[in-house]
């Protein structure tokens, strides 16, 4: 099952007392706090749930599906995330 950003906004505003409005407004001011901290190659620690971070993936070769034609994939900066020990053990549990 995949949840997706309104189920999230639901979920926190009855969490948290909010109304779904300043749930909305909550989510959508943390992920431009994430995204503009990634944009500036920080990284975004959030301690028991994981860690945010951009990372450089180098060019590499590739085929096209269709055709199978060599073609190469260019250099690009891309965000990577590794859960904390918390999150890991509560999945794990």
């Amino acid at each position: 099952m995949t949840t997706g950003k309104a189920e999230l906004v639901k979920e926190i505003a009855q969490k948290t007392g909010m109304t779904q409005k300043q749930g909305a407004e909550f989510l959508n001011a943390f992920l431009e706090t994430v995204e503009e901290k990634l944009s500036n190659g920080e990284k975004v620690q959030i301690v028991g749930f994981g860690t945010f971070a951009s990372r450089n993936r180098e060019a590499r070769e590739g085929r096209k599906p269709g055709t199978g034609e060599k073609i190469t994939i260019p250099a690009s900066v891309v965000p990577s995330f590794k859960a904390g020990k918390s999150l890991k053990e509560k999945l794990n549990s």
